[in-house]
C-alpha cells in the first residue's frame, strides 16, 4: 500500500493523490493546476498516468483545482466511477461544463488574435464532450455513508465545511494478518462558525492524514467583520460612483457574499444600488444550493423561515446574469454597483471583461475574497506589483482600488487546522501527517508548530514522491 503525490505537493492547486492497494489505483481529487498558463496547461495536458491504469476516483469536492482535470482524465481513457457527495455531484455538473465552455471561448477568443499575426493556434485542454463523459462517470454516495471503492477498501465522506458538499474522505483498508489501516485526506478544511455551512469535523481511528495546509503560516483577522468590509466597499463605490468589483468563485464563495450582502439589505442597510452575480456558472449553483438544505447549518436554516421571500440567497436590486448582453450593457451602466464574477482569481470568465472595462478607472474598487495563486492575475493585482497588467494580452493600467476581505476565507487558518490536528492525533493512532495543497512558506512554519506538539511524524512531500501506508 502506498500512496504517491501528484498533485497539490508545495503549491496549493492542482490537487491529485494516487492510493496504489492490492493492484488497484484509487485517485484522490483530479484537479486542474492553475498558475502561469503555460506551465499549467503543460501540467495539465500531461497527466502523470493513464487515464486507463485508474480504477476509480474519489472526488473530496467540487472546485475546479480538485476537480477540473477529471474530463482529461476520461480522455485519456479512464472509464471508472468517480465517486462523490450528492451536493458535489450537482455542482460539478455545472463546474466541468463551465470549465470545457471556458477553455474553448478563451482559446477562440486568443486564436483570432494570434491568426492575425499568422502564428499557430491554441488547442484547449478538452471539450464539452469531455465533460459530459466525465459527468456520466459520477457516484452519488450521502455523508457517512459505507462504499467500496476496490475490494477489501472501505470509505467513508464526513464533512468538511469548506463548501456545498465538501468532504473528508476516510478510507479503511485490510490488512493481511494486521488491523485494518486508515487513511483520512482532509479535502480542504473549512472554518468553524462560517455562513451557510455546517462546521467540519473529526474523524477517529486515523492512522495516517493527507492534511491541506494552505494557511499554515497565518491567523485569519479575528473579529474581522465581513459584513462591515463588504458595506464599507459599498459605501464608498456608491460614493465615488464606481463600481465594486468582486472576483469570486462561483461556488461558495459568491453564495457568501450574497448572503452578507442580503443580511445588509435586510437590514436596510445596503446603499441604493444594483447588485449583479454575473456568472452563468454561479446562476446554476445557486439553485444547486437551494436544494440541498441537507448541508446547512442552524444559522442558514433560521433565516429561511424569518425572511418574507425564504431565501438568503436574493433581495430586491440583486440581479442573476446569464445573459451575454447584459452582461456587456453592465460595462456601460454608468451608475455605481456591485458586480460579482468568476473566475476568482481572475484567469478566465467574464471577470476579465469586467476589469478590462473598469481597470483603469481610479474609483473603481476591486476586492478579493479569497486565495489567489502565484502568478494568476489576481495575485498580480492583489500584490499590485505591476503597473502595467495584461488582459486578454492587452497591456492596461492598474488605477483601481484593491481591496481584500480577509475575514472570508474558505479556509481554516493556522490555529485552526492544528486544533483540527490536534483532534485528530488523539482520537487516532498516527503514523504520519502528509501536508499538502500549501506553499512551502506556508508548510514548513505548520510542519514546525505540529513537531514542536508532537504530532506525527509530518513530510512534506514533493510531487511524484511514493510514502508506503
Amino acid at each position: 500500500m502506498i500512496v504517491q503525490f501528484w498533485g497539490a505537493a508545495q503549491t496549493v492547486t492542482g490537487s491529485m493523490h494516487l492510493v496504489h492497494y492490492q493492484g488497484k489505483k484509487i485517485l484522490l481529487d483530479c484537479g486542474l493546476f492553475q498558475g502561469r498558463r503555460r506551465d499549467a496547461f503543460k501540467r495539465n495536458r500531461d497527466l502523470p498516468f493513464e487515464g486507463s491504469e485508474i480504477d476509480a476516483v474519489i472526488l473530496s469536492h467540487a472546485h475546479i483545482d480538485h476537480s477540473g482535470n477529471l474530463p482529461s482524465l476520461v480522455r485519456s481513457g479512464f472509464k471508472g466511477p468517480i465517486y462523490a457527495t450528492s451536493a458535489t455531484r450537482d455542482l460539478a455538473v455545472y463546474l466541468l461544463l463551465d470549465s470545457a465552455k471556458i477553455q474553448q471561448s478563451d482559446v477562440k477568443y486568443v486564436n483570432r488574435k494570434r491568426k492575425k499575426n499568422n502564428e499557430k493556434p491554441f488547442t484547449p485542454l478538452y471539450e464539452q464532450e469531455h465533460a459530459v463523459a466525465a459527468i456520466k462517470q459520477f457516484r452519488p454516495i450521502g455523508y457517512d455513508t459505507n462504499f467500496e471503492p476496490t475490494p477489501g477498501m472501505q470509505c467513508r465522506f464526513h464533512v468538511a465545511g469548506h463548501m456545498l458538499g465538501a468532504a473528508m474522505v476516510e478510507l479503511e483498508m485490510q490488512r493481511p494478518g494486521q488491523s485494518p489501516f486508515k487513511l483520512v485526506f482532509s479535502g480542504d478544511i473549512g472554518r468553524p462558525d462560517m455562513p451557510i455551512l455546517k462546521d467540519p469535523v473529526t474523524i477517529p481511528g486515523a492512522n495516517m492524514i493527507i492534511m491541506e495546509a494552505t494557511y499554515g503560516n497565518r491567523l485569519h483577522p479575528k473579529g474581522g467583520d465581513a459584513k462591515q468590509v463588504l458595506l464599507e466597499a459599498a459605501m464608498d463605490a456608491h460614493q465615488s460612483g464606481g463600481k465594486l468589483i468582486i472576483p469570486a468563485f462561483s461556488v461558495g464563495r459568491t453564495q457568501e457574499i450574497v448572503y452578507r450582502l442580503n443580511l445588509l439589505a435586510e437590514a436596510g442597510e445596503l446603499p441604493k444600488m444594483k447588485v449583479f452575480v454575473d456568472s452563468p456558472l454561479a446562476v446554476n449553483a445557486t439553485n444547486v444550493f437551494r436544494e440541498h438544505v441537507e448541508c446547512y447549518d442552524d444559522e442558514m436554516l433560521e433565516q429561511i423561515m424569518i425572511e418574507e421571500d425564504e431565501d438568503p440567497l436574493a433581495f430586491h436590486d440583486l440581479y442573476y446574469v446569464r445573459n451575454v448582453e447584459l452582461s456587456k450593457a453592465i460595462n456601460q451602466l454608468r451608475e455605481p454597483c456591485v458586480v460579482i464574477s468568476a473566475s476568482g482569481m481572475c484567469e478566465s470568465g467574464r471577470i476579465l471583461h469586467h476589469l478590462k472595462n473598469n481597470i483603469e478607472q481610479p474609483e473603481t474598487i476591486i476586492l478579493f475574497t479569497g486565495f489567489q495563486a502565484p502568478h494568476t492575475l489576481g495575485r498580480i493585482l492583489l500584490d499590485q506589483s505591476l503597473d502595467i497588467i495584461k488582459i486578454f494580452g492587452q497591456p492596461y493600467e492598474a488605477r483601481a482600488q484593491i481591496r481584500r476581505l480577509e475575514s472570508s476565507s474558505g479556509h481554516a487558518d493556522q490555529s485552526e487546522l492544528f486544533n483540527w490536528a490536534q483532534a485528530m492525533a488523539e482520537e487516532g493512532d498516527l503514523e504520519k501527517i502528509a501536508l499538502v495543497h500549501c506553499e512551502m512558506d506556508s508548510a514548513q512554519p505548520f510542519k514546525q508548530l505540529l513537531d514542536k506538539s508532537g504530532i506525527g511524524p509530518v513530510l512534506i512531500p514533493e510531487r511524484g514522491q511514493t510514502v508506503a501506508l
